[in-house]
C-alpha cells in the first residue's frame, strides 16, 4: 500500500503537469488565433486580388505562366 508521503508526492506530480498542460493550451489557443486571423487577411487579400482587372483589360485570373520570368 502507498504511505501517505507517496500519495501527496504522486498527487504533487499531477498538479504540477496539469499546471504545464493548462499553460500549453493557452499557448495553443493563442496559436490559433493569430492563425485563424491571417487566414482571413489572407482571404480578404485574395478576394481583393481577384477582383483586379488585368493589365490586358480583360477581367479574371491571370495563367500563372504569365509570372513566369523571362528565362523560363
Amino acid at each position: 500500500m502507498d504511505h501517505p508521503n507517496d500519495t501527496e508526492q504522486r498527487l504533487t506530480e499531477l498538479e504540477i503537469k496539469a499546471t504545464f498542460t493548462e499553460d500549453l493550451l493557452d499557448q495553443l489557443d493563442q496559436v490559433i488565433v493569430r492563425q485563424q486571423e491571417q487566414i482571413e487577411l489572407l482571404m480578404r487579400e485574395l478576394a481583393q486580388l481577384r477582383q483586379q482587372p488585368r493589365d490586358d483589360g480583360v477581367g479574371g485570373p491571370r495563367p500563372a505562366h504569365d509570372d513566369l520570368p523571362p528565362h523560363y
